[in-house]
């Protein structure tokens, strides 16, 4: 398979997705059709619609593809190769008229991501990568930070907000990077935390309790761009394992950092 063939394909559709919720937005999103998958767990037919032309499109290019769709629009389904997509990462935000939210697709070979597309609707920002190509931004390559030091990095993180059990080690951590860098940010969007630190605007960002399509196309992008991503041991569980850290070239200051505080080893392990 020609991966930076299929590449330009799949940023179609995201774009064509992306196109729909920009629409959406602009016409003034009603937030009493929000629905609730659990307790801040927020969906809407922007969702779901988003995820409807994805699968539709990407069933296309790849006939017999497995799914992994945050929004369940395809049975999840693991083969040969796998689409993992989150058709709104930062639906909270959406729903709230805050501009930071993107449309996420990755393929899987097996086990592996080979490709991914992160696309923030607001900023018209496409940020892609193969396995075999350096991650891009519109178009053109991008590269981690080269800041050195935890000093002179910024941080980025996502809050719990369904899933309270590691709150107490979460808040150490917390604090801990907010007094040794430059600050800690939240966007609301996993996503495009991973896409921020691909291009440099963030040095490292860290979250748990997240899901495959939250990460699996940002991840890629991360490593195209000469980042490193791991679980919070150090390991490769961060596609499946509800947990990741991704960052530059401090990478291991961020990580030795995480391990002193945090004690919960990823799912699966």
């Amino acid at each position: 398979m020609d991966l930076n063939q299929l590449l330009p394909q799949v940023v179609a559709l995201s774009k064509e997705a992306g196109a729909f919720i920009a629409r959406e937005a602009q016409q003034g999103f009603d937030r009493n059709k929000v629905e609730y998958k659990g307790f801040n767990d927020l969906v809407s037919y922007v969702d779901k619609t988003s995820e409807e032309i994805l699968v539709k499109g990407l069933s296309a290019l790849l006939p017999n593809s497995g799914f992994i769709a945050e929004e369940g629009t395809r049975k999840a389904e693991r083969k040969e190769y796998t689409w993992v997509i989150d058709p709104l990462d930062g639906t909270t935000n959406f729903a709230h008229g805050l501009p930071v939210y993107c449309v996420s697709v990755a393929l899987m070979h097996h086990d592996e991501v080979v490709l991914g597309v992160v696309y923030e609707v607001g900023r018209d920002e496409c940020f892609t990568a193969t396995s075999t190509q350096q991650a891009q931004l519109n178009g053109q390559p991008i590269s981690v930070s080269q800041a050195v030091g935890l000093e002179h990095s910024l941080m980025a993180t996502g809050f719990p907000y369904n899933e309270f059990g590691m709150m107490e080690e979460y808040q150490t951590v917390l604090r801990t990077f907010m007094k040794k860098t430059h600050g800690v940010r939240r966007l609301g969007s996993a996503a495009a935390d991973l896409a921020y630190v691909a291009c440099g605007r963030f040095e490292g960002f860290f979250e748990y309790n997240l899901k495959p399509y939250d990460v699996a196309a940002g991840a890629l992008i991360v490593q195209q761009a000469g980042g490193t991503v791991t679980d919070f041991s150090g390991g490769n569980q961060y596609i499946f394992g509800g947990e990741i850290l991704a960052g530059n070239a401090g990478h291991q200051a961020m990580l030795d950092l995480l391990k002193r505080y945090w004690s919960r080893k990823p799912l699966g392990l």
